[in-house]
């Protein structure tokens, strides 16, 4: 059988209820309150302590960062090595250089010696063999073929002449052009004067030896006659 429950009884049951809970929840909220105010938290000291930390990590150890007396000592004595080192350097440096120099002169010296040298021997040889050209030049200018014997000789002789020129041209050897030039006492050698009725003062009349040049080089000067009034 349900018994009838009165409206009234359970509104005030549900009333008290709910006041206890709201009293259980406002107890709690006092008690975290004075938990709250039972801790009490310094903040300018535990930043402090912070800032001390973060100043002795970043200072760095006195001991540490001076060398010892020992260190120093070491430093300076690789210091003057290091330094004795390159004057050592430098010095042999100086010592290569002058021995290339040296060198490099020497090589030179010896190469115009050398040429100096072979050219002078070149010079006497070709010197003895122009004699031989001067000769088969006077038996050309002297020699007057009569028949056909006297002719086959000269022409025989004068074949050998023409090889011999060939060959001193082929060296360089070359043969002084004087005749009607102005004298020159570095290319020519005066034996003969004459007055100057139709040459000029100075002119080279007449060449009596022909002068040969190697190159740049004299190898005979030219005997010449030279317009010149006399004495």
């Amino acid at each position: 059988m349900v018994e009838d429950v009165n409206p009234t009884e359970s509104n005030s049951i549900e009333e008290g209820e709910t006041s206890n809970a709201a009293n259980e929840v406002g107890s709690g909220i006092e008690e975290l309150k004075v938990e709250a105010a039972d801790i009490d938290i310094d903040f300018e000291s535990e930043f402090s302590e912070v800032a001390a930390d973060v100043a002795a990590a970043d200072t760095p150890d006195s001991e540490a960062s001076e060398p010892s007396e020992g260190d120093a000592t070491a430093v300076s004595a690789l210091e003057e090595q290091v330094a004795q080192l390159k004057a050592q350097l430098e010095d042999r440096s100086n010592q290569y250089l002058r021995l290339t120099a040296d060198f490099e002169n020497f090589r030179k010296r010896t190469s115009r010696e050398k040429e100096d040298v072979e050219l002078q021997v070149k010079c006497n040889t070709i010197s003895n063999m122009l004699e031989v050209v001067d000769n088969f030049e006077r038996a050309r200018a002297q020699i007057k073929p009569q028949n056909d014997g006297e002719m086959a000789v000269h022409k025989s002789y004068q074949s050998v002449y023409k090889q011999l020129v060939e060959a001193l041209k082929r060296i360089g050897v070359a043969p002084m052009r004087a005749e009607g030039k102005e004298f020159d006492p570095n290319l020519h050698e005066a034996v003969m004067r004459e007055p100057p009725d139709e040459h000029a003062d100075g002119t080279v009349i007449e060449e009596l030896v022909r002068g040969y040049v190697l190159g740049e080089r004299v190898l005979r000067h030219a005997m010449v006659k030279v317009a010149t009034p006399l004495e």
